[in-house]
């Protein structure tokens, strides 16, 4: 049994950035860059035309000559652009934020006050998910740094002279190492930026959003979190699932499908969710679905209990396969369902709209957002 639905709807020398200068060029060679392309998503790591012109200035090289890769057609261009490239802009960048703070008389003795870094939370992918603090902190910024999940139609919503710089990851290749990020973050606020560091959904659910303001902090930078609505909650009212109910779920779950050394065991949890009073929302979790799956079944939640995984939640390219668990995995790959996909189990799940009717019927649906 499963359902497929388909939305129709720089720098001073004393610099950390210039101490880790020779850390930071050593990662790739240049002629690394890959220019392939692939379909359109809503997601960064592919981009529009216009997302090419927007930022188009990480794309110069030593020499200030334009790149041999062309600007991406209509239908993306897949984003891996290197640090060796985007060093001579970013000191340029950080000298110019440099001298406008100088010339605003808030450097003294060659330093200047330290600008603040704040972590906004996307939401799951609907721009229309964010909130108004959001949306004007993205609006203030000098330099945006922004994950995979942050959608273009996010990004279009950022002020025209912002920077952005892309440090997003996904399985098998991060564009950023996550302390390359964190001096990135600490080198432009120390030269008294306004720092954005945009992450899909909440910053603080499974975003790595702790690492970053703890590092900060200690740095002596000041860090303050914009919440976002995280893929849960976003996701799941979509679907009009509810994540508790009364009399069907006393509690809700989140659980990263990642484990800290890699492999197919979810960090070993399937004994304590296997709770069938509980609604279990996993994140990231396709590659160990199958494992954490027959975990579950093994500790006592029933093979037949409901479940739904989503693709590309709240936006145009959403995708749904809902089924029992015993067969969920099955059907994610028959659908060919790719991240990011949320998972969610849980006899609350029976409760969307869009839940099967009957257990025999294979069909197609359509959802409007409005």
């Amino acid at each position: 049994m499963a359902v497929l639905h388909k939305v129709a709807s720089f720098s001073s020398l004393h610099s950390p950035f210039s101490r880790n200068y020779n850390f930071l060029n050593r990662r790739h060679p240049i002629s690394s860059l890959n220019c392939s392309s692939s379909s359109a998503s809503p997601f960064t790591e592919k981009h529009s035309v216009e997302r090419y012109q927007r930022d188009k200035w990480l794309y110069e090289n030593r020499l200030g000559q334009t790149m041999s890769c062309p600007p991406p057609s209509d239908s993306g261009a897949i984003r891996e652009d290197d640090i060796t490239l985007q060093l001579p802009e970013l000191k340029k960048l950080l000298q110019v934020l440099r001298e406008k703070r100088e010339s605003e008389g808030k450097c003294k003795e060659e330093k200047c006050a330290p600008g603040n870094v704040f972590l906004v939370g996307t939401g799951p992918g609907d721009p229309e998910l964010l909130t108004l603090k959001a949306v004007r902190v993205m609006k203030s910024a000098d330099l945006l740094l922004y994950d995979r999940l942050v959608s273009n139609d996010v990004l279009d919503l950022v002020g025209p002279d912002a920077k952005l710089l892309y440090v997003g990851k996904t399985a098998g290749y991060h564009s950023r190492t996550q302390e390359e990020i964190h001096e990135l973050l600490l080198s432009f606020a120390e030269a008294g930026a306004t720092v954005v560091r945009l992450k899909g959904g909440d910053p603080l659910v499974f975003g790595r959003g702790g690492e970053e303001m703890d590092f900060l902090q200690q740095q002596g930078i000041q860090v303050k979190v914009v919440p976002g609505i995280t893929a849960a909650s976003g996701i799941a009212a979509e679907l009009g699932i509810p994540l508790t109910h009364r009399g069907i779920a006393n509690s809700v779950r989140f659980l990263t499908g990642h484990s800290r050394k890699g492999g197919t065991d979810p960090l070993f949890v399937g004994e304590n969710a296997a709770d069938p009073d509980s609604t279990l929302v996993v994140y990231m979790g396709l590659s160990t679905l199958p494992s954490l799956a027959q975990k579950l079944m093994h500790h006592g939640l029933s093979p037949q209990i409901p479940t739904a995984a989503i693709e590309r939640g709240t936006t145009l390219q959403q995708r749904t396969v809902f089924a029992e668990l015993k067969d969920l995995s099955e059907k994610i790959t028959s659908a060919g369902l790719v991240s990011p996909t949320l998972i969610i189990i849980g006899k609350v799940v029976e409760l969307s709209p869009f839940w099967p009717i009957s257990t025999k019927e294979e069909s197609f649906l359509c959802m409007h957002d409005g």
